[in-house]
């Protein structure tokens, strides 16, 4: 056979079959860190509430709300000097905020800290902060949304957090947030973790034992080509997002995807999509097909319906822990694993 005649036949090969997925890789083949589990909460200790984002305008009875909530639950609350500071968007300048985080990631005195809220400014003081006391006496970080850029630059410390409801969630009125502040305590308090998602006709099957990482969207397209954007590498990927175009989440999905995320990613966990945007040209399909598409070169599992990010319902995650995630048409389990 010719050069030429066997070239062609490969090529028609591939043409017919189409190009193969790539295999999620065993975890066993791939070196994931032990993350460090900072100590659970126990009556008596105490957590700081910090605003390393947006402002808190109006917001006094939000942040009364989750004091008395940590009281409640035999906790000692305190709030950082410029909670309630305003310097435009944010809640007190870079500097403000950036004094209140690190004087409470430097007080081994502190068991835990917690985002008031979200919203935008934590990447701009990320490079100001010196974790170097607080990698020798870590303390879980609570939050969400914008506060993915912390959770990020924790893990590559080596240190488990907690994704979970801010102080901001604590409305007047709390009718679905039973589920949102029980596995919030359960993570605090070191309680087991396990989880059902809903059906999904969109579920990509299989099982899987990892860590669990991830969170905003935004945020992690954000960290892309910094230090502290995260390596996925046999670990289990969760992503939410809030006020999005779909074709706006469909262009972090393809960034990530080039930039070789998901290369060695071992499973996907979708939480929230809320309120996405209508662009005048219409997108055609669901918001879970685009993921699926996006994501159609893997064959690793992908669950939908994870309640966690903009919604009511917003049940805890730890993130950097080892889960076991099962994924099926007729819906999915995500246990976490006590170790």
């Amino acid at each position: 056979m010719s050069k030429k005649a066997l070239i062609l036949s490969v090529f028609c090969v591939v043409f017919s079959f189409g190009i193969p997925k790539v295999k999620a890789q065993s975890t066993t083949n791939l070196k994931t860190q032990t993350l460090i589990k900072p100590p659970y909460l126990k009556v008596g200790d105490t957590v700081a509430i910090v605003a390393p984002s947006g402002i808190l305008k109006n917001r006094e009875a939000e942040i009364n709300r989750a004091k008395k909530l940590l009281q409640s639950w035999g906790l000692h609350a305190v709030v950082g000097k410029y909670v309630f500071s305003q310097a435009n968007h944010f809640a007190g300048t870079d500097d403000e905020r950036c004094e209140d985080l690190q004087k409470v990631l430097d007080d081994p005195s502190i068991s835990a800290i917690w985002c008031a809220r979200g919203g935008y400014g934590t990447v701009r003081i990320l490079d100001k902060l010196n974790f170097s006391k607080f990698k020798a006496h870590p303390k879980w970080l609570i939050g969400y949304s914008d506060i993915t850029a912390l959770h990020n630059a924790i893990h590559n410390l080596g240190v488990e957090s907690i994704h979970a409801m801010m102080c901001t969630s604590l409305t007047a009125d709390q009718t679905d947030l039973d589920q949102t502040i029980e596995t919030f305590k359960k993570a605090l308090f070191g309680e087991s973790l396990s989880y059902h998602l809903e059906a999904s006709q969109y579920n990509q099957e299989g099982v899987v034992t990892a860590p669990l990482v991830g969170g905003n969207l935004t945020m992690l397209h954000t960290m892309l080509g910094s230090k502290t954007s995260i390596d996925t590498s046999g670990k289990i990927l969760f992503i939410e997002e809030i006020g999005e175009y779909k074709y706006h989440i469909d262009r972090m999905l393809q960034s990530l995807k080039r930039a070789g995320y998901f290369d060695h990613c071992v499973g996907v966990v979708v939480g929230d999509m809320t309120k996405l945007k209508k662009n005048t040209t219409v997108w055609g399909t669901s918001i879970e097909q685009l993921i699926l598409d996006a994501l159609s070169d893997y064959d690793f599992p992908i669950a939908f319906n994870m309640p966690s990010g903009h919604e009511d319902d917003n049940r805890a995650l730890i993130l950097g822990r080892t889960v076991e995630l099962t994924v099926s048409k007729n819906g999915s389990t995500l246990n976490f694993k006590s170790e």
